[in-house]
Formats: structure tokens, C-alpha cells, sequence
């Protein structure tokens, strides 16, 4: 087994700033793509929000699905190496998705591009819990796992910047950056050890990817095929075989994608379970919000991203805070309030947005509080699930708690698209903000401490 090479000190200050680079460059694809969407439909003479919402969830899927396998490539080869790989082959296949002349040759892409995130992710989160000290561990990933919500904010706003431009730059800036992060990692990121396990579990991804897949499509498709039609219950009558399938191959399979001691390890599932949730309130957050402000009020790519970005700045912010929030009220209470400020934001769209388009009054305010749900919520759960994982499981780990995640992003986008259908006025808009907000109640529910009889 490798062991894990002590870095210099300059060389360990410069671990987080390089695995920042990576979690940026894997977030802000996903959020700057939410406000190119309109300039990609145009170029590629798309209409139809369920083909198009495909440049989304194609990614969000295979990232999932490929997390977990991807985790245990990185414990078996060591984090170092499993992270600068998925650097590389995200940024080569940001160049493809640059050059894409069709929409299903951008979606296929993506998919490439989602399998050198899902390197990449888990082992960065590997190397910041194998290179910070003990003591501060939690804050160390508590920082990790705010740097999403800085992706979140930068995203819509260097997006809009470059859409004027042409919507390929979206893709083409990840080239310049992921190279420089890939040079220099290459000479100062520490070797880490590497843990003997077993075969990564590809049946289980392939499982996970059919279901999450066939979820998603009746959602999206459901309203124009008709939700009794054959094909919509067909879809949905698969994902529910596949949910049987996926917990079969977790108990009985020699290489499930869960490996069932993490299940036993304390906070692990539940937190599990409550990122998933919150995640399917922001995905349908996060895309009805570019859809209102570009489709509804008229702006422009800039001018959503400038108008989604001060909830997204908070979040960086309110998670370092967020430490003296937990003292005070312990972990599990502030993922509660987070996911209910969360809930509150959404509402008050669904309350004070109208057609009239007063940004400061009917807009605003929500995705302030959505930005502080956020920061409260999510790197306090991703602290929580991840603090006692054994060291032969930090990549696989957080591999579980982020593909939890990125299965709800997927599941909320295609509610949103759902509910909106093809006339997306402001009463759907309403519709799908108190859907949102109804799951992000739930999703402070199951963070609720159980006590025992």
C-alpha cells in the first residue's frame, strides 16, 4: 500500500486551491450550461424544453451513476492520481463539447465529460480529508463542499458574459484553467495511499444509469405523451424495477455500488438521504429560476446570471460560518433550518414573483434565502456524512454522498420540466415553486434526529 507522501508546507497550501479548480470546473458546467440553454436551442433550432433539458441531465445522470465506481478507482489507484485523471479527461471533453455541430452529439459529450468529473470529485474530497489535520477536517470540507455554491454564483455570471460572445465559450474557458490546475498538480499535490478493494461495480452503475434514466424521461416527456399513455407508465413501471434491481445488487452483489458497511457508519445514510432530497428542491430551484427570469421577464443570459448570482455568493460565505451555527445548535438542527430557510425562499416566489417584473421585491429576497439554505444545509450534511468514514473509504464515501446529490439535481430538473410542460406561464411557475418548497420541507424533515425508545 502507498503511503501518503507529507507535502511540503507550501505544496499542502496549495492542495485545496487545486482541488477547488476541480469542484468549480465540474459545478460551474453545470450552471453556466442552465444559462446558455436558450442560445444553445437557438443555434441548434431546439424547442422542445424536454429534448434540451437532455444537455442537463445527460451529465447529471452519468456523474451520479459514475461517481461511486469512480470513488473506488481513486481508492485503489490513490486520490492524486485519480483526480488529475478525471482533470484530464473533463478538460479534452470540454473541447469536444465546444466543437459539437448537433445537439446529440453535444448530449454524448457531456456524457464524456461527466466521467472525468466523476474521477475527479471523490478524490478531491480524498485528498482534502487525507492531507488536513484531524482537528480541522470538518472545516476543511465544509470549505470543499462550499465551493459548489461559488460555482453556483460564478457560473450564471462569466456564462452570461461569454454567451454574447458564442455559447461554445462556455466549454472553451474550462481549457486554459483545467490545464494550468492539471500542470501544476502534476508537481506539487501529495502521493496518498492506496486501499485494496474490490472491482469498481460497473452492473451497479449501469443499473443506477437505466433507472435514474427512465425516471427522468417519463418526467420530462410525461406531459406530452400523456401521463396514462403506455410509454410514460412503461418508463416509470422500469424505474421501479430498477429501484428493486439496484437494492438487490447492494445486499448481494460481490461488487455492489453501496457498499453495505457504509450504510453502518454513523450519520452516513441519513445524511445520505437528506442531500438527495434537498437536491431535487434546488435542481428544480436552480433551472425554473433561469427559465423565469429569461422566458418570463425577458433577460438576457447576462442579466440571469447577474440576477441568480447574489443567492450563490452567500453560500461560500454562510458555510465557514456555518461552524459556529452547528456549535450552537448541533449538526443535524442546522441542516434543518438550512433546508427550511431553503423552503422559505422558493415560497416567497411563489408569492410576490408576477409577470410585472419587480426584481428587488418579487425576486430577490428568494434567492437570498435559497443562497443561505444552501450554505447552511449542504456542507454541514457533506461534513456530517463524511466525518466518520474509515480512511480505506474517503473517496468511495463521498462519492455515495455526492451522487446522492446529483440524482436529485437530475429528478428536480425534470420535475420542473414536468410541471411548466410546453406553456410555462406565470400560475406553472407558481406550481412548481410549491412543489420545490414542499420537498425542501421534506428534506428538513428527514434530517430530524430520531430518538431512540
Amino acid at each position: 500500500m502507498t503511503q501518503l507522501t507529507t507535502p511540503r508546507p507550501t505544496a499542502q497550501r496549495l492542495v485545496l486551491p487545486i482541488v477547488a479548480v476541480g469542484v468549480l470546473l465540474s459545478g460551474f458546467d453545470l450552471f453556466i450550461v442552465n444559462v446558455a440553454l436558450g442560445d444553445i436551442a437557438a443555434a441548434m433550432d431546439v424547442a422542445d424544453l424536454s429534448d434540451l433539458s437532455w444537455v442537463l441531465n445527460a451529465y447529471t445522470i452519468a456523474f451520479a451513476a459514475l461517481l461511486v465506481p469512480a470513488g473506488r478507482i481513486g481508492d485503489l489507484i490513490g486520490a492524486r492520481r485519480g483526480f488529475l485523471a478525471g482533470l484530464a479527461l473533463f478538460t479534452a471533453a470540454s473541447a469536444l463539447c465546444a466543437a459539437s455541430p448537433t445537439l446529440a452529439s453535444l448530449v454524448a459529450f457531456r456524457v464524456v465529460q461527466a466521467v472525468g468529473a466523476a474521477l475527479m470529485i471523490p478524490s478531491s474530497l480524498g485528498l482534502v480529508i487525507a492531507t488536513a489535520p484531524p482537528e480541522r477536517r470538518a472545516g476543511s470540507v465544509r470549505l470543499w463542499a462550499g465551493l459548489g455554491g461559488l460555482g453556483a454564483a460564478l457560473g450564471p455570471v462569466v456564462g452570461g458574459l461569454l454567451v454574447h460572445a458564442d455559447w461554445r465559450w462556455v466549454f472553451l474557458i474550462n481549457i486554459p484553467v483545467g490545464v494550468a490546475a492539471l500542470v501544476i498538480g502534476m508537481r506539487v499535490l501529495p502521493q496518498t495511499p492506496r486501499h485494496p478493494d474490490r472491482r469498481p461495480g460497473l452492473a451497479g452503475a449501469l443499473a443506477l444509469v437505466a433507472t435514474v434514466a427512465a425516471l427522468v424521461t417519463a418526467l420530462v416527456n410525461g406531459p406530452e405523451w400523456g401521463w396514462s399513455s403506455p410509454a410514460t407508465l412503461g418508463l416509470f413501471a422500469l424505474a421501479a424495477v430498477g429501484v428493486g434491481v439496484n437494492g438487490r445488487l447492494i445486499v448481494r452483489s460481490a461488487s455492489p455500488i453501496v457498499d453495505v458497511t457504509l450504510l453502518r457508519v454513523p450519520q452516513f445514510a441519513a445524511m445520505s438521504t437528506s442531500l438527495f432530497v434537498f437536491h431535487v428542491a434546488f435542481g428544480a430551484m436552480l433551472l425554473s429560476a433561469v427559465l423565469w427570469l429569461q422566458d418570463v421577464w425577458g433577460y438576457s443570459a447576462l442579466e440571469t446570471g447577474l440576477g441568480i448570482a447574489p443567492g450563490p455568493l452567500l453560500v461560500p460565505f454562510v458555510a465557514v460560518g456555518a461552524g459556529r451555527v452547528v456549535a450552537q445548535i448541533g449538526a443535524r438542527p442546522t441542516v434543518t433550518a438550512g433546508a427550511m430557510v431553503f423552503a422559505t425562499g422558493v415560497a416567497a416566489w411563489a408569492l410576490l414573483a408576477d409577470g410585472a417584473g419587480s426584481y428587488v421585491t418579487g425576486f430577490l429576497p428568494g434567492i437570498l434565502l435559497t443562497g443561505i439554505g444552501v450554505g447552511l444545509t449542504v456542507p454541514t450534511a457533506v461534513a456530517l456524512g463524511s466525518g466518520d468514514l474509515p480512511p480505506t473509504r474517503f473517496s468511495t464515501g463521498s462519492a455515495v454522498l455526492t451522487t446522492a446529490r446529483q440524482i436529485g439535481i437530475a429528478v428536480g430538473v425534470a420535475i420542473v420540466v414536468a410541471v411548466l410542460g410546453s406553456a410555462a406561464g406565470t400560475d406553472a411557475f407558481r406550481a412548481a415553486w410549491w412543489v420545490t418548497a414542499v420537498v425542501a420541507v421534506l428534506a428538513a424533515g428527514t434530517a430530524v434526529e430520531r430518538r431512540r425508545a
